[in-house]
């Protein structure tokens, strides 16, 4: 069964998982808007930067947060002057580490369904006498719903996934760091299979139910 500290790992996953959507949405829409509509000729540079977690080792990512955010990097020697400890091995940590983990998974759908968009439709707004920003927020947005969908739900099913980014920035502390992909290796390394079992059930059901939506949302949308 399921103990006290497999609960405590499942929410700070959960957390994790919801804060690091949160942080890529703000930040991923306006860069995948970016990305959609731009013609700079190096824009291929971006699109393979945001695209490098899909090929890069997940423990390659993770030691090189681990040396930026550590005490002795450079991001790390800056957190720790000024509130007295670095963001290695922390919840904060976790975050970071997950928002460039899973930015292609957001950024990229989210790209692809304002390319889906066009230029047509801003056109049409602009005619009438809409601002840019209301052209975005009323016309894109809407008809880019389905893609907003799909990063949220591929985003946080990403996130709850995460295995060696975690462990190598956030280690495996219980009740701070521990998250549940980590949990599941506790029990099976401790031979604990019951426990396993019930973890490892629960993420491979909560993971066919989010790419059932997925998959329902995008064939809903294409009858529209």
């Amino acid at each position: 069964m399921i103990g006290a500290e497999d609960l405590n790992a499942l929410s700070i996953t959960l957390q994790l998982a919801a804060y690091t959507v949160l942080i890529l949405l703000i930040l991923g829409t306006p860069l995948a808007w970016w990305l959609a509509r731009s013609t700079w000729k190096y824009k291929f540079l971006i699109e393979s930067l945001v695209a490098l977690p899909l090929i890069l080792p997940p423990t390659v990512l993770g030691f090189y947060l681990l040396i930026s955010l550590g005490p002795y990097g450079p991001i790390g020697k800056m957190t720790t002057y000024f509130f007295g400890h670095s963001l290695a091995f922390s919840f904060t940590g976790l975050i970071i580490g997950s928002v460039i983990y899973s930015l292609p998974f957001v950024v990229q759908p989210l790209q692809n369904a304002f390319i889906a968009v066009g230029s047509r439709p801003m056109e049409v707004a602009a005619t009438l006498g809409a601002s840019p920003i209301d052209r975005f927020f009323t016309v894109a947005v809407p008809l880019a719903l389905p893609g907003f969908l799909s990063a949220i739900v591929l985003g946080f099913a990403h996130t709850i996934g995460e295995f060696g980014v975690v462990l190598m920035l956030g280690g495996n502390i219980p009740g701070k760091t521990q998250v549940i992909s980590i949990a599941i290796y506790d029990h099976v390394e401790s031979l604990e299979y019951e426990q396993a079992h019930w973890l490892s059930g629960g993420l491979v059901l909560m993971s066919f139910i989010m790419l059932v939506i997925v998959y329902g949302i995008n064939r809903r949308f294409k009858k529209l």
